[in-house]
């Protein structure tokens, strides 16, 4: 049996490897939740070479908006980096363009997983699990059907997850982590706001 990993846990993973979370939670699961370990792990494996970059604080940056539909939905994104001169590159512009058409067109609900309430995480597996319950499946298999929908919901609900609309290949956390590697520098998805009228 698996064990369970804490958010907690893979977002300090995260923080200092600067590694994708899908990496960072499976180092975990492989080094039996030990941090240490898991950042051995993510080395080993060349995933954590932008660890020192990641550490480097992101206080620049810019907010860019995007206005759809004839101003009707529109949308303010933060992305920092660590200097002015990169935050002025039209490559780093383009890229903070891009995420603010994403969240218009698939409205996340969070950045990442880890940013979403607990209460809402909570929600959704009583749903899928309740759905399970009253599909006549073997109960042995309910909690890999529950985790499974879960997962959809993460890559649906959190930007950092979903397929980019111009690239469905690419996620949206790799296209970043390609750009900060062209560059050179930390990028961080800071926060965002949607807008919609007559949403509430």
């Amino acid at each position: 049996m698996r064990m369970k990993i804490e958010a907690k846990q893979v977002k300090e993973l995260r923080d200092r490897t600067g590694a994708g979370m899908m990496n960072c939670r499976k180092a975990l699961q492989e080094s039996e939740g030990d941090i240490e370990k898991a950042i051995d792990c993510l080395r080993r494996q060349g995933i954590a070479k932008a660890a020192k970059r990641s550490g480097r604080e992101a206080s620049e940056g810019i907010v860019t908006s995007y206005i759809h539909l004839g101003g009707r939905l529109g949308v303010i994104v933060e992305v920092n980096c660590e200097t002015d001169f990169v935050a002025r590159t039209d490559d780093f512009k383009n890229l903070a363009h891009e995420i603010a058409m994403q969240v218009a067109a698939t409205a996340p609900l969070a950045v990442i997983r880890e940013d979403l309430p607990e209460e809402l995480v909570q929600r959704e597996r009583n749903l899928y699990l309740a759905q399970v319950e009253e599909s006549g499946k073997p109960e042995k298999i309910w909690d890999r059907i529950v985790t499974g929908k879960l997962e959809k919901f993460y890559k649906e609900n959190c930007l950092m997850e979903q397929p980019s609309i111009r690239d469905g290949d690419q996620t949206i956390e790799e296209m970043v982590k390609v750009l900060a590697g062209k560059l050179g520098e930390n990028i961080i998805i800071k926060q965002f706001a949607r807008f919609q009228v007559g949403e509430a």
